[in-house]
């Protein structure tokens, strides 16, 4: 994918600034070579459509460093070790007392990334929509396959804003940038984003059963509208447990593509590549002597089970290791990441793997403990750890599947362990005694945000 096609081609986003810059208004760019917003809003034609897709596939990785890097962080499953900027570690980390507000560090190197991008792209996805439904070029069928493609990327972009802001609530009304809705509450963002799914499933239903444009090879074997069917299912499976509606999730999981005799990392991914494309955000180079890396969080290593598979595959031990020093004192991990074996890996954005643990989850929810214990298992005897023998509650299933969903969905990007403490009320259990650190609940509304209402008058 070429990454800047997007940025160069289509259009760029107003700065976020403190000084209270709109982050939802897409510009056009003055550009006698290629197409602006204004020229694809009527009558695009099929290279114009096929251009938008490419550009939001690219915009839909914007958030997996800084979210991963972040969120991993925020749940002490990593520690981001940055010698340029003490702030990732005395600021993210909650060190000496600091903590967000609506100026925070964290919205410019955290807030760019879990706040403004996703909403960019979810931007993006309502241009392509709109440029689908007000065309000639295209079939009724077609138009319901690019429609039900953007709206499914929508749903999974809104859930990251949702989920950083939490309680303090998401904007969900963007289709006017210049005079977007209120915030809503955490559980009225994530209904309505059930709506933009169920939507974009209802589109793709009615598409046919060939998608009519290129996608990636990161859509390798969900290049087709039922395979995008079934991740707009997977990705819905995975809003069902937040709003904690369990037979949802169980409904939503019998469309996706879960399969539990399958390949567990089977599912769609972000692709990276040479430039002009980028490259893969979190590769580090095994063993390098560099005072910027992603590091293992030590309790990842003394909580694991003996032997277990996922440890081995993922962290790398280091000959050396990594440090970084603040005002707060001086950090050393052991161990960096090593699921990517080069700069240009795939980084899937959501798995068959969580699927199965979503099924677990579910079934214990509805003390449907057989059921529950079998998709545990099949996460268990994958990790070479064996079968569970523990007590069949919900409140022990419950316990073991977010430990196995700790390892499983280690570093995804997504942040899963700091949302599922929160959710779970265990952020207690978040170790921050290494560190000596806090532990954020949610982050305030941006600065910007805040001054673009003030400056409308909203």
């Amino acid at each position: 994918m070429k990454s800047n096609l997007f940025k160069s081609v289509w259009v760029t986003l107003t700065v976020l600034t403190v000084w209270g810059c709109n982050p939802l208004k897409l510009k056009d760019i003055t550009d006698p070579n290629n197409p602006s917003v204004a020229s694809v809003s009527s009558n695009a034609s099929r290279a114009q459509i096929q251009f938008l897709i490419t550009g939001l596939e690219s915009r839909h990785r914007d958030y997996l460093f800084t979210v991963t890097a972040a969120f991993g962080t925020f749940g002490r499953e990593i520690w981001y070790f940055n010698a340029s900027d003490p702030r990732f570690q005395t600021d993210w980390l909650g060190q000496s007392g600091r903590r967000p507000d609506a100026a925070y560090f964290g919205f410019g190197a955290t807030g760019g990334a879990a706040y403004a991008s996703p909403y960019q792209t979810i931007r993006q996805a309502i241009v392509l929509r709109n440029a689908a439904l007000n065309t000639n070029v295209l079939s009724e069928q077609e138009k319901k396959a690019v429609t039900g493609f953007a709206k499914t990327i929508m749903g999974y972009q809104f859930m990251i804003p949702a989920n950083f802001l939490y309680e303090n609530g998401i904007r969900v009304d963007v289709e006017d940038p210049l005079k977007p809705g209120p915030f809503v509450t955490y559980q009225e963002g994530l209904t309505y984003i059930k709506g933009v799914l169920d939507q974009g499933f209802a589109d793709l239903n009615a598409a046919g059963t060939t998608f009519p444009f290129i996608l990636t090879s990161g859509w390798a074997g969900f290049n087709s509208i039922d395979g995008l069917k079934r991740v707009n299912r997977a990705i819905a499976a995975r809003l069902a447990i937040y709003r904690r509606d369990w037979q949802g999730a169980l409904d939503a999981l019998n469309a996706s593509f879960m399969n539990v005799t399958g390949n567990l990392s089977a599912g769609p991914a972000h692709v990276y590549g040479a430039a002009p494309d980028i490259f893969n955000p979190l590769f580090y180079v095994l063993n390098a002597n560099i005072s910027t890396i992603i590091i293992v969080h030590p309790s990842m290593l003394s909580d694991a089970t003996p032997n277990d598979a996922r440890v081995a595959a993922k962290f790398f031990q280091r000959t050396t290791p990594a440090s970084v020093s603040t005002d707060a004192g001086t950090l050393f991990g052991t161990h960096q990441d090593r699921r990517w074996a080069t700069n240009t890996t795939s980084i899937p954005f959501i798995k068959n793997e969580e699927l199965i643990l979503i099924k677990a989850e579910a079934h214990a929810q509805l003390n449907q403990f057989t059921e529950a214990v079998d998709a545990i298992n099949v996460i268990r005897t994958a990790a070479n750890i064996g079968n569970y023998s523990g007590a069949q509650t919900q409140a022990a299933l419950i316990t073991e599947i977010l430990y196995q969903r700790r390892y499983s969905l280690w570093a995804e990007p997504w942040g899963h362990r700091w949302i599922d403490t929160r959710r779970y009320d265990r952020m207690n259990e978040i170790p921050v005694n290494l560190d000596q650190g806090a532990v954020f609940r949610q982050f305030p509304k941006p600065q910007a945000d805040l001054n673009w209402d003030l400056y409308v008058g909203g």
